[in-house]
């Protein structure tokens, strides 16, 4: 297990007198190897839970079942799953089987009599999704959420509730098909449950989609992986943030582990995958020529309850008078700082449009022009196209658009905190 995983960091090493933040981007990266095996307690198990509500009707439930019956049939045999449908109440239409072809006969059965009706109550779907996958503790928990609509108003505290109880159980990647639904609520769900979100603009688009998450979450073989940071007496911990391949702002959910050392969940991590994370540790400043250890940053694996450090690196402060090393930023975390003022630049104007505030909607939008431009995040900057017309990208000069259409508009909303790596020329 230690030797898949690799970590580098990247960070301001230098610092004038008297500075007291220390940046870092840590990279973690698991190395391919076919010959690692999955870990025998490491079974997978993979949920679907599926809005039923009355608004699915139509296209999109044939979809969504057409599309669940071929996830279905993708299950590898060694698998588990479920499937939860939902509404005003939800229903386990299959419990946590083994994917054999009897099961997924079965389950595949089950699927066809499913029909849309009835209201939107999330929580009790996430109830019944907690239920099942509290059978398999020690397996890498994986769950897809298919939604067309807004959860019901009324329904927001036990959502809350709920969602803390998932919290750390499972993973849940969410998808809105259309364009009913709304993007904070999803988002919501998904940053709690270390999932992402995205929207379907077609209900014939979900079939993909699901295909895709089903890849991914079959792809992981290990749980339970938490970012642990040490920190000497006296320094704090500013923030803690996953910034590839998305943000996620990690700092609220840490857990003391015991006095100067915390730990921050990762998620599940499957072969082959890398993952960028930004800390900021402010501490006491020291005079020129000191130097001390600002931070140690490991992964911890737990599995039946024994803990294995997997990776670790080392975050370093030294106070200098040369100008020239101490102003010095390193280039990655200038990056992941544009990336991550581009994903605020963008929530800020497209809620400066909503409100109608033509003046600072155009100046946000225009400066997240700017910030794709000169990171080279091509995906965001083709979605920026969509609402506003650019005139010169490198000063971000653009225009509103005057109709955008709504899927667009969701989709950048959805997915303005994906980031590009830095390019390899840059390095």
């Amino acid at each position: 297990m230690p030797n898949q995983f690799k970590a580098e960091v990247f960070q301001n090493q230098f610092l004038p007198q008297g500075a007291r933040e220390v940046h870092a981007i840590m990279t973690v990266t698991v190395q391919a190897d076919d010959s690692l095996a999955t870990t025998p307690n490491n079974s997978r198990l993979f949920g679907i839970i599926c809005d039923t509500s009355g608004s699915m009707g139509g296209k999109k439930i044939h979809a969504a079942r057409d599309a669940m019956v071929k996830v279905v049939n993708l299950l590898p045999e060694d698998a588990y799953f479920f499937i939860v449908t939902g509404a005003s109440k939800a229903s386990v239409i299959c419990p946590v089987s083994k994917a054999t072809f009897e099961k997924k006969t079965w389950a595949i059965a089950a699927i066809k009599e499913i029909y849309a009706s009835g209201g939107t109550l999330m929580s009790t779907w996430l109830n019944e999704a907690l239920e099942q996958f509290k059978k398999m503790p020690n397996a890498v928990r994986q769950a897809l959420l298919l939604t067309d609509g807004q959860n019901d108003d009324s329904d927001e505290s036990k959502l809350n509730k709920i969602l803390s109880s998932c919290e750390g159980v499972f993973q849940c990647d969410c998808r809105g098909v259309g364009t009913d639904w709304r993007v904070a609520q999803l988002q919501k769900i998904a940053n709690k449950l270390l999932g992402t979100t995205d929207i379907i603009p077609n209900a014939e688009m979900i079939e993909v989609d699901f295909r895709a998450i089903l890849e991914k979450a079959m792809s992981k073989d290990v749980s339970d992986v938490a970012m642990r940071l040490w920190t000497p007496q006296g320094a704090k911990i500013l923030f803690c943030k996953q910034v590839s391949p998305d943000i996620v702002d990690l700092t609220h959910r840490a857990k003391i582990v015991k006095t100067q050392v915390v730990d921050y969940p990762t998620g599940a991590w499957g072969k082959q995958e890398s993952r960028d994370y930004h800390f900021c540790i402010e501490v006491n400043p020291g005079n020129v020529g000191d130097e001390m250890l600002a931070g140690r940053a490991s992964l911890v694996y737990t599995n039946n309850g024994v803990e294995t450090k997997i990776v670790e690196a080392r975050i370093l402060a030294t106070w200098t008078d040369d100008d020239a090393k101490s102003t010095k930023i390193d280039r990655r975390v200038a990056h992941y700082t544009g990336q991550a003022e581009l994903a605020q630049s963008i929530q800020e104007g497209l809620e400066a449009r909503a409100k109608g505030n033509i003046e600072i909607a155009t100046a946000k939008l225009g400066k997240a022009v700017k910030l794709a431009h000169e990171s080279g995040n091509e995906a965001t900057a083709k979605l920026l196209k969509t609402v506003v017309d650019i005139e010169d990208a490198p000063t971000g000069t653009v225009r509103l658009k005057k109709a955008v259409a709504k899927e667009d508009e969701m989709a950048l909303e959805t997915r303005s905190t994906k980031t590009t790596r830095i390019q390899k020329s840059q390095s």
